[in-house]
C-alpha cells in the first residue's frame, strides 16, 4: 500500500490538509479568546449599568452579577473618571493585564497560545471598550482558568473536525487519483508488458485512449516507439535470414575459389608465356575473394562486448602498439615516435583501445609503405578539461578523396586497393562504445591525422 502511487498520495494528502487544518487551528483559538473575554466584558458592563440603576443592590445580589459575568470585579471610566462599580475579594493579585481595544492579530495569537501552554490559573486584567458607547473603557479581573478549560475544549473539538475533514478529503482524492490516474497508468504498464512479451505481434501496440493530456501524449510517444520497435525487429528478422543466406553462400564461393586457386596453380606450371604472365595477377584476385568473403562472415559474426572501463596507463600501452608494428616494419624506412606523459592514466578497455590504436598504426604503416617512400608515425595524447584527447599523425599520402566520403562505414571506406574498410569501422564503434569519437581530422599529401577523443571521469 505505501509502496503504491494512490497510497503514497493519500499519506501525502493527509499530512497536507492537516497541516493546513493546524494552520487554520492557531488562529482559531486565538479568535475564540478573545470572543470569550469580549463576551465577558459585554456581561460585566450589563451587571455595571444593572448597578447604576439602582443604587440599593444589596451583597449577595452583586456577588450574583459577578458570577453570572465571570468576573471579580468591573471599573468603568466614564467622562475621564475612573470608578470601581462591582467588586469581590480576589484570590491573589493581577498577573498581566490584555488590552483588547487595539491589539493586533498577531499578539492575540501570541497570547492565545501562551494561555494554552499555562496549567497555572492566574488573575488577568482586561480592558476592552465598552458596547454602545456606554463610557470610555471598561476594565474587569478574571480567573484564567475556565477560559483555559474552554480554549481546550474548543481546540478539541476543531482538531476532530479537522481530522474528520482530514481523512474524508484523503480518502476522496485517494478514490480519484486511483479512477483518473493511477488506472490509466496500470492499463499502460500492462500493455507494456504484453508487448514486451511479443514485441513483433503488431497487434500488441497501444491505442491512444487516454483522456488526460499528459498521458495521451505518453500513449502517443509509446505507440510511436512501439511501432518503430515492431518495425525494426521485423527488419532485424529479415536481415538475420539474409545474413544465413550470406553466409552459406559466402562458405559455398570460398569452396569455389579454393577450387579455382588450385586450378590456377596447375596454370602457374604452365610453359606458355602469356599464362605465366596473367597466372599471379589471377592468384592475387582470388586471394582478395577470399579474404573478402573471409572477412564478410567474421564482420557478421562479431559482436563487440561492452568496455570494461578501468585505469589504463597510456603511455605503456602505446609503447606496445609501436614495438609491435616496429616488428612487421622491418628494415623499412619508417620510424615511430610517441609523446605521451608517462603520469596519463585515461578510463578506458584496455584491449579494445589497444585494437583501436594498433588498427590506426597499422593502417599508417601500410599506406606509407606502399607508397614506397620513408614516413614517419607518432601517437601523442593530452588531457582536456572535460575529455582525453589520443592523435596517431603519419606522413604517408594521405587518403583519397573517394575513401573520406564512407571512412567509417564497412565494406565503403577502403582507402587501400583490396581492402574492406572493416577495420576502421570496428575501431569507430569501440570508441563510441566508449561514449567517445573517432574522427579524421586532416588529410594530405603531408599525410593524415586522426583523433580519438575519450570522456573524462572518476578514475
Amino acid at each position: 500500500m505505501l509502496n503504491s502511487l494512490s497510497g503514497r498520495f493519500l499519506i501525502l494528502t493527509t499530512v497536507f490538509v492537516m497541516l493546513a487544518e493546524v494552520m487554520v487551528f492557531v488562529p482559531s483559538v486565538a479568535r475564540f479568546r478573545q470572543d470569550y473575554l469580549l463576551g465577558h466584558l459585554e456581561r460585566a458592563q450589563i451587571a455595571s449599568l444593572s448597578l447604576l440603576a439602582n443604587d440599593m443592590i444589596d451583597a449577595d445580589l452583586e456577588d450574583e452579577l459577578l458570577r453570572n459575568a465571570g468576573v471579580y470585579n468591573v471599573v468603568l471610566r466614564r467622562d475621564e473618571a475612573r470608578q470601581l462599580i462591582l467588586s469581590s475579594p480576589m484570590p491573589q493579585p493581577v498577573d498581566v493585564t490584555y488590552d483588547l481595544r487595539d491589539a493586533s492579530p498577531l499578539t492575540l495569537i501570541l497570547d492565545g497560545l501562551r494561555r494554552l501552554v499555562d496549567p497555572e490559573p492566574r488573575i488577568i486584567r482586561v480592558i476592552g471598550n465598552p458596547l454602545r458607547d456606554a463610557g470610555l473603557l471598561i476594565e474587569v479581573s478574571m480567573d484564567t482558568a475556565p477560559l483555559r478549560m474552554a480554549m481546550i475544549d474548543y481546540g478539541l473539538r476543531i482538531l476532530f473536525l479537522s481530522a474528520v475533514i482530514s481523512i474524508a478529503t484523503a480518502f476522496l482524492l485517494f478514490l480519484a487519483v486511483r479512477v483518473f490516474l493511477v488506472k490509466p497508468i496500470k492499463r499502460v504498464v500492462g500493455q507494456m508488458q504484453a508487448y514486451a512479451a511479443a514485441p513483433e505481434d503488431g497487434r500488441r501496440i497501444i491505442k491512444p485512449s487516454a483522456g488526460v493530456r499528459e498521458l495521451r501524449e505518453a500513449e502517443e510517444a509509446l505507440k510511436m516507439l512501439e511501432t518503430e520497435l515492431t518495425h525494426a525487429l521485423k527488419q532485424k528478422e529479415r536481415l538475420a535470414q539474409l545474413g544465413g543466406a550470406v553466409a552459406r553462400v559466402s562458405h559455398d564461393l570460398r569452396n569455389i575459389l579454393t577450387s579455382a586457386q588450385l586450378f590456377t596453380d596447375r596454370i602457374e606450371m604452365s610453359e606458355d608465356p602469356g599464362v605465366k604472365r596473367l597466372a599471379p595477377k589471377l592468384v592475387n584476385s582470388i586471394t582478395r575473394a577470399v579474404n573478402l568473403c573471409e572477412a564478410t562472415l567474421a564482420f557478421g559474426r562479431a559482436e563487440e562486448p561492452t568496455p570494461v572501463l578501468t585505469r589504463v596507463p597510456l603511455a605503456e600501452l602505446v609503447s606496445d602498439v609501436m614495438e609491435s608494428e616496429r616488428l612487421a616494419t622491418g628494415e623499412y624506412d619508417l620510424s615511430y615516435s610517441e609523446d605521451v606523459p608517462a603520469t596519463l592514466h585515461i578510463r578506458a578497455d584496455s584491449e579494445q583501445l589497444y585494437r583501436v590504436l594498433s588498427n590506426l598504426v597499422r593502417n599508417a604503416r601500410q599506406a606509407i609503405m606502399a607508397a614506397g617512400k620513408p614516413g614517419e608515425i607518432n601517437i601523442c595524447a593530452e588531457e582536456a578539461e572535460e575529455h582525453w584527447l589520443i592523435r596517431v599523425t603519419d606522413t604517408g599520402p594521405g587518403l583519397p578523396a573517394k575513401a573520406q566520403e564512407h571512412l567509417f562505414k564497412a565494406f565503403q571506406g577502403g582507402a587501400r586497393k583490396g581492402g574492406s574498410g572493416l577495420g576502421l569501422a570496428i575501431a569507430a564503434e569501440l570508441i563510441r562504445g566508449h561514449g567517445g569519437a573517432l574522427t579524421l581530422e586532416r588529410t594530405g599529401p603531408e599525410g593524415s591525422v586522426f583523433e580519438i577523443r575519450l570522456p573524462s571521469g572518476t578514475l
